[in-house]
């Protein structure tokens, strides 16, 4: 598909910055280099030269680059203005750009949309390159590249060519059940088959708590009574004053998070209102809310004063755990004894223990996230896999139907898989996916 206008948008990031990427795509873009750089360059060869308007004034000087279609990011053709990153020179030139006819603004992610539309990345890709613009830790990069190459959607389209054949293979039985060249075991292959992809898709639908850590962030919350040092922690881990400390029970009665980067993941922690029985009645709200959290979360950090250990109760069975030991920088006789009681001890004051807590968060999330497994991206994307299945089981028990309806379901099922990749009927769904997109990506 090539559209019949162009757009034009900053490509790069905020500004002022030293250098700004002005892209167009369509088929104006070779028009507006020859006008704006003087003459038209080399294909895929960056020229440095003086940007001038329509009526001879200069903009700026930089460099050009023009990548003929279809060999390009969009399949159209594509033109660079890298420019001073200033604010009004590219104000001037998306001014100047976009005055050419048939030259307009372009919406959020409308450049990869074309690149969709002109099939040079499909959906899961697309939702790759998403997640890559956003990626603030190593593993969401590691994930996201891994996506934008095409691994995950290979996966998807190697069971739908899987689901064709096996399809083919019935309906071929089906019809030629008298040729000697189609063999009337066939179906039982073909059933054979279908089983183990139930059982695939199954266990990579399970992988999907993984992805959403590797995205959103593992979840770790801490608890523990009153004045057990938590919002001490909570401001060491954050490295600034986060959260107020003091020695009156009671101080935190709100949640209060913090993001950090852990050997390269996403950790998100919670600080949560000191648990006990009498609390007030604005206080009982945030415990609460505190108990709440603690049975959503990765992991429960659970605090004692080892000073002066008060227990609490009602911690979720469920939900991983540490039972970790504070102040241990006030304990004189017996530490090494009463340090036993606890998976680690710690200090804020000193600072002991933070490393080796922060390590075994560490640990604790990429054993949740695994290495290197192909997991899926998107919660659009298991709830196509779950019909998917569905689809196959209705099939694989369904022998009292006869061929031609199990045949069928194996048509949904591939239909289903062919949504996620966007091989097949997708249109309803473009909006919302490119939505997500920056403007000029």
């Amino acid at each position: 598909m090539i559209s019949g206008d162009s757009i034009v948008a900053l490509s790069s990031g905020r500004l002022p910055a030293g250098v700004a990427v002005i892209r167009i795509s369509g088929p104006q873009s070779q028009l507006v280099v020859e006008t704006i750089a003087g003459s038209i360059v080399q294909n895929r060869v960056a020229a440095y030269r003086k940007f001038r308007a329509p009526d001879g004034s200069v903009l700026d000087s930089g460099l050009v680059v023009f990548f003929a279609g279809p060999n390009s990011f969009t399949g159209e053709d594509i033109a660079e203005f890298h420019v001073h990153g200033g604010r009004a020179v590219v104000a001037k030139m998306l001014e100047t750009i976009a005055g050419f006819d048939g030259v307009r603004h372009a919406e959020p992610g409308e450049f990869t949309r074309r690149a969709f539309l002109n099939g040079k990345v499909d959906l899961v890709e697309t939702e790759a390159l998403a997640d890559l613009v956003n990626a603030e830790t190593e593993a969401q990069r590691r994930f996201a590249v891994q996506n934008a190459e095409g691994v995950q959607s290979e996966l998807y389209l190697g069971w739908r060519r899987r689901l064709i054949h096996a399809r083919a293979m019935i309906e071929a039985e089906i019809d030629f059940a008298d040729e000697d060249d189609v063999p009337g075991s066939v179906a039982e292959t073909v059933w054979s088959d279908v089983h183990a992809m139930i059982d695939e898709i199954e266990r990579h639908v399970q992988g999907f708590r993984a992805a959403e850590i590797i995205r959103d962030g593992f979840e770790v919350v801490i608890l523990g009574a009153p004045n057990a040092g938590k919002s001490s922690l909570f401001n060491a881990l954050a490295r600034r004053e986060a959260a107020i400390v003091t020695e009156e029970p009671g101080t935190t009665r709100d949640l209060l998070e913090v993001v950090l980067d852990l050997e390269g993941m996403r950790v998100r922690v919670t600080d949560t209102a000191g648990l006990r029985e009498t609390p007030g009645r604005i206080e009982a709200i945030g415990i609460e809310r505190a108990r709440s959290k603690a049975g959503t979360a990765d992991l429960l950090l659970v605090l004692e004063d080892m000073v002066e250990p008060v227990p609490i109760w009602a911690i979720p069975a469920d939900v991983p755990s540490l039972q970790v030991g504070t102040k241990v920088d006030l304990l004189k006789d017996g530490a090494p004894v009463a340090a036993m009681r606890y998976d680690a001890v710690i200090s804020t004051r000193d600072g002991t223990g933070l490393a080796e807590l922060l390590a075994e968060i560490a640990r604790r999330a990429a054993a949740q996230i695994g290495q290197g497994d192909i997991l899926p991206s998107r919660l659009r994307h298991v709830e196509l896999l779950n019909e998917t299945k569905r689809f196959l089981l209705a099939a694989v028990t369904g022998s009292e139907r006869g061929q031609e309806l199990r045949a069928e379901e194996l048509r949904l099922a591939a239909d289903r898989l062919g949504r996620i990749v966007g091989a097949v009927d997708v249109e309803d769904m473009l909006d919302v996916i490119f939505s997500q997109f920056c403007i000029g990506k």
